[in-house]
């Protein structure tokens, strides 16, 4: 079965599909750019990662950070060092009946992302392509600090920059100029042109656009059509299996929204994960 959007399926992401998806799109748009890119390129899938001590739930997270320890001479004393030494007395006081506690778990994220080199010599990158993650979008996470570092080195001119935001939640990258009134988005900035990007709002009533890669002068640009990618994806992994179209979606569609929804289902009568 196909799924009732047009474009991107906000569903997939609200019903915990998303490391799957974004790890078969970026195979996807791995093979379909290599199907076409000039004999001089070559595409590569790289791989960030990092450590996040994350609670039980899996949504609190704490950048891990040294301990330290501040040595003082004998004898010296501070204000920091009574406190200290009033807490510990204090403590004393507190009752002894042992308690349940949730610890922190060590969590290992890896982030796949796709890079276009050149084949031959230094094998520089030409073009880096991102698709979001949702740690990348969660403001203040140790996602969201690796991710914003890269990008930025990449819009200050080091290479071509592809980026492709396709989660409706989480908080947008930082950007000079206000972005466009649309759930998700593409973003090309050129190398020369950098820190200038071109925009391409997308949204889920409607196909998606096209994917443009930049390459080296003389060589044209890349054209990648996104949107039948996903619909492979779609119907391979049988997302319809786990998604129930009834249930409300967070963050919500509007009321307008919600209507077209209910009318594409009434149209097109979708298997669902109570079925």
């Amino acid at each position: 079965m196909s799924s009732p959007f047009p474009g991107m399926d906000p569903y997939i992401e609200a019903c915990h599909l998303w490391d799957d998806f974004h790890h078969n799109l970026i195979s996807q748009i791995h093979d379909a750019v290599a199907a076409i890119l000039p004999k001089r390129y070559v595409v590569r899938a790289g791989e960030r990662s990092y450590v996040m001590l994350t609670a039980k739930n899996g949504v609190d997270e704490y950048r891990m950070q040294a301990d330290v320890t501040l040595a003082q001479k004998p004898g010296a004393s501070s204000s920091a060092g009574q406190q200290a030494a009033v807490g510990m007395l204090e403590a004393t006081d507190v009752d002894s009946k042992p308690i349940t506690m949730v610890a922190l778990v060590h969590t290992d994220f890896r982030e796949g992302f796709l890079e276009i080199r050149e084949a031959y010599g230094d094998r520089q990158v030409v073009t880096s392509m991102e698709i979001l993650s949702p740690s990348n979008k969660r403001f203040g996470s140790e996602g969201w600090f690796e991710y914003v570092r890269k990008r930025q080195a990449c819009l200050s001119g080091m290479c071509h920059f592809v980026e492709i935001d396709l989660l409706h939640g989480g908080r947008r990258m930082p950007m000079d100029d206000d972005w466009p009134e649309s759930p998700y988005y593409v973003l090309v900035c050129r190398k020369e042109k950098a820190p200038r990007c071109t925009v391409w709002p997308a949204t889920f009533k409607q196909p998606l656009p096209p994917l443009v890669i930049p390459l080296l002068p003389p060589d044209p640009d890349l054209t990648v059509p996104i949107q039948p990618l996903i619909e492979t994806i779609y119907a391979r992994s049988q997302y319809d299996a786990d998604i129930d179209y009834r249930q409300p979606l967070r963050p919500p569609l509007s009321p307008a929204d919600q209507g077209w929804l209910h009318e594409r289902l009434q149209e097109q009568p979708m298997r669902t994960s109570a079925d």
